[in-house]
């Protein structure tokens, strides 16, 4: 399978028109970066309504069926509040779209669809302003809530009024179970599989409607009478037996014992936040929550469902930091438990589940919840309930969970009918959410920018924009006491701080702007306390990867002559005195990866060993810096290809290490990347009278280089993920990587370290492509860098498997990859300045 080039198409303004006509970007192939832009402008949609195209391909071996897609009006380019109807095309046939407001904040931020992928198929979908929001052939979820008006309270019943659906219910304080209040107790929501319901009351029951209709039920359901869906109906029914448990699903407190559900509330207040076709949502606001004697808290939960899908997703919040949230089903005899892998990477969706004849009808049941691995405290049970404990982000949990009933209506959904069932579909689920849909969106705003000449001054343009673009959102949240919002943590001194510091001191270099040099000092300098000390670091760790950002501060010592800054990189450098090695002299990438080199140790840690022998040595080591590169030279290369494996295991013990050699299996494209930087970046450290040494490194550069031109993407010009595996399946065009290598090509082509007549238009190439493929431009004026790996490891569940790579998140504006990309336009200024 092969993945498609990024294409724009040239609609009319009538919407079969734009379907049916379609002009596609010519490949860049082997033109150089000017005939590709002049390419690309040319084929640039006339049409004012177009907005972008967008390929989605299936990562799985087995078919996605009824897979929603979400895409941001940011992302689409579009202006916030974004008001026309969006059209949707797979070649001819129109797709139904709903706008949604996914973080429901009362305004619509996205659209969302469903589409179904075969096995190594590639759908290639047109997305434009439309005339009319486009029909959809039948309403597929559903979510409300329903209380009486015109009776009247009685004690702790509501007597007499009939049913009236709202958007908003506060709850009044004479309710509680059993009020006859609000329709079958609660807010419901639906697909076209199943429903859903939470009692609003004390109790905080998550129950299920099974249907044996896929239209919609809710709406009738308890209209005549609150215990009457507890029978089987034409609709189907109530089939499951909460009594004091959490439900399916539902989120409490674990106390060290047992799940506290959320049941001590001062005030509930619930909300329809979305009511649609293809998507619904609703939210829950529990004030003053006591889970435990002497905490309180409000908790806000958001659960939402989309067409053909049995999952609900759960987002809960709560106002105070609170620990040992769960996430529980109830515990029924004679059921057995399910428990998906928990040996897996922290990013990839696992489960626990139960299976047997736990519905009220007597037929078989599956229940599950799925969350990240990485959320998962632990596993538990109590009297009640099968737990899991999981550990908030940023005060959050977010968490999915599904019943599969065996009379549900049949679909090509299925039912579900057997334990071996249940526990396939688990796993598919747990896949889906783990490696979504591979997207390639290419939008008519990006593609206007992106398409114009590269010169010097274009690419110098790109890296302001971008640190302009991450300043805005999130560069000085970096600094100590900050918070890193793509991981949801505080922010630490660890590489990517000073790799995107160093990016905006090499910028301030050649576009000089007191915003970059003071982000500089204010991350930089919150991280070096009065008394030299460096916050947050801990030397007895060990971690290869905290040197890094001692790159940075070098550079302000050596213009402050801080005695402080002094201080702290001595620290850095003693590390290094003492960080364990393998035998043959190689830093070990962490204590907690014993005997292991990987690559992207060796630039974590050897160009500010190399910087620092030269700035504070009169005879600088330049042995001890070159070992690191002769031991990951001589082993971790393969000999038929010239690719760098990942790592090596000195011992031969990790799972992922071969027996007989130790190397890792597969050849990641950002490992590449990371050695290849790492020669360029400390050749500018290593004394010219060192001439053997600089030549070694001197020849690795020579030798890469034939070897990532090899492997580089002719149509995008760009690298894949896996980089010797081009359009296999689940494979993608990785950004950081090929800003990486576009950054190695650039600068050594401005060090004289590679000949211009050979690689020239290879770093073009590379540079335009990193625009083509990864620049979105948003209607603020911003742009992101997208379609990043956000981390690979090995170990700790990390197998280093082909699957593996793939399995880890693809994020936008990761700092691994931005800041590479503002260094690479750097070089390409230079570059490209020097050849007018």
């Amino acid at each position: 399978m092969k993945l498609f080039s990024k294409s724009i198409r040239n609609p009319s303004l009538n919407a079969l028109a734009f379907a049916l006509t379609a002009a596609t970007l010519t490949a860049c192939g082997e033109k150089s970066a000017e005939d590709t832009t002049a390419t690309a402008a040319a084929a640039l949609p006339q049409a004012p309504g177009a907005i972008a195209t967008l390929e989605l391909s299936n990562p799985s071996d087995f078919p996605r069926l009824d897979e929603a897609v979400y895409l941001s009006y940011y992302e689409l380019g579009l202006k916030a509040g974004f008001a026309s109807p969006i059209a949707v095309w797979n070649q001819a046939e129109q797709i139904p779209v709903q706008a949604i407001d996914k973080d429901a904040d009362g305004s619509k931020d996205g659209i969302i669809f469903t589409v179904d992928v075969a096995v190594d198929e590639t759908l290639k979908l047109r997305i434009a302003e439309a005339d009319a929001v486009s029909s959809v052939t039948a309403k597929r979820t559903q979510a409300e809530i329903s209380h009486k008006i015109d009776g009247e309270w009685k004690e702790r019943e509501y007597l007499g009024g009939s049913f009236q659906n709202v958007s908003v219910l506060d709850v009044p304080k004479e309710h509680t179970d059993h009020s006859w209040y609000i329709r079958y107790e609660g807010p419901g929501i639906e697909s076209d599989l199943v429903g859903y319901r939470v009692y609003l009351d004390w109790r905080n029951g998550f129950d299920i409607f099974g249907k044996s209709t896929q239209e919609p039920v809710l709406q009738g359901v308890g209209q005549d009478g609150f215990d009457s869906y507890h029978e089987p109906s034409d609709w189907g029914m109530d089939i499951l037996k909460v009594g004091s448990a959490v439900g399916v699903g539902g989120y409490g407190f674990w106390d060290g014992e047992k799940v506290i559900r959320v049941s001590d509330v001062q005030d509930w207040r619930a909300e329809i936040t979305e009511n649609g076709d293809l998507y619904s949502a609703f939210a829950i606001d529990y004030l003053g929550w006591k889970p435990v004697e002497g905490v309180q808290t409000d908790l806000h939960a958001q659960l939402s469902m989309h067409a053909g899908s049995r999952l609900v997703e759960v987002n809960a919040k709560t106002s105070e930091e609170l620990d040992n949230m769960i996430a529980g089903i109830v515990n029924h005899p004679g059921t057995e438990l399910i428990v998906g892998d928990m040996d897996i990477t922290g990013h990839a969706y696992t489960y626990i589940g139960t299976y047997g004849p736990q519905s009220l009808d007597g037929a078989n049941l599956g229940m599950a919840v799925l969350a990240k691995r990485k959320a998962i405290k632990e596993t538990t049970t109590d009297e009640h309930n099968q737990v899991a404990i999981l550990k908030p982000a940023d005060k959050e949990i977010q968490y999915y969970f599904v019943a599969a009933w065996a009379n549900e209506v049949e679909s090509r959904h299925g039912p579900i009918t057997t334990k071996a069932e249940f526990e396939t579909y688990l796993q598919q689920e747990a896949e889906k959410l783990t490696m979504p849909l591979r997207q390639r969106l290419t939008t008519t705003a990006s593609a206007a920018e992106t398409a114009q000449p590269l010169t010097a001054d274009v690419a110098l343009k790109w890296s302001q924009r971008l640190a302009d673009s991450e300043l805005e959102r999130k560069t000085l949240d970096y600094r100590f006491g900050g918070f890193d919002h793509i991981r949801k943590r505080p922010s630490y001194f660890e590489y990517t701080t000073g790799m995107v510091m160093q990016a905006y001191d090499e910028l301030n270099q050649v576009a000089p702007d007191a915003r970059y040099s003071d982000a500089v000092q204010t991350v930089m300098g919150s991280f070096v306390a009065e008394d030299g000390n460096i916050n947050g670091y801990v030397q007895e760790k060990y971690n290869i990867d905290s040197i890094r950002a001692g790159t940075m501060l070098l550079r302000m010592y050596e213009r402050n002559q801080d005695p402080n800054y002094k201080k702290a990189v001595d620290h850095l450098y003693e590390q290094l005195e003492h960080h364990p090695r393998t035998t043959a002299g190689a830093f070990w990438h962490k204590k907690i990866y014993p005997h292991q080199v990987w690559l992207d140790g060796v630039y974590m840690g050897i160009p500010f060993l190399a910087q620092y022998e030269q700035l504070m040595h009169e005879e600088p080591n330049v042995a001890e810096v070159l070992a690191e590169f002769k031991v990951v030279n001589e082993i971790l290369k393969d000999p038929e290809t010239g690719l760098f494996y990942h790592a090596w295991d000195e011992k031969r013990e990790q799972e992922w290490a071969n027996k007989d050699t130790g190397l890792s299996g597969y050849h990641w494209a950002r490992g590449m990347g990371w050695l290849a930087m790492a020669l360029v970046d400390v050749l500018d450290y290593i004394p010219q009278e060192n001439t053997a040494e600089r030549q070694y490194l001197l020849n690795m550069i020579s030798e890469i280089a034939v070897v990532v031109e090899k492997y580089q993407d002719p149509e995008s010009g760009t690298w894949w993920q896996v980089i010797d595996k081009p359009g296999e399946r689940g494979n993608y065009l990785e950004s950081s990587a090929s800003t990486m290598f576009t950054y190695f090509y650039a600068k050594a082509l401005n060090e004289g370290y590679l000949p211009k007549d050979q690689y020239l238009g290879t770093a073009k190439k590379a540079y335009q492509g990193l625009l083509d493929e990864f620049v979105q431009v948003h209607a603020d004026g911003t742009i992101s860098i997208t379609d990043m790996c956000q981390v690979a490891g090995l170990g700790f569940g990390r197998d280093g498997s082909y699957k593996y790579y793939l399995s880890e998140p693809i994020y936008d504006d990761d700092p691994k990859g931005t800041a590479p990309f503002i260094t690479s336009g750097v070089e390409m200024y230079k570059l490209l300045k020097s050849e007018s």
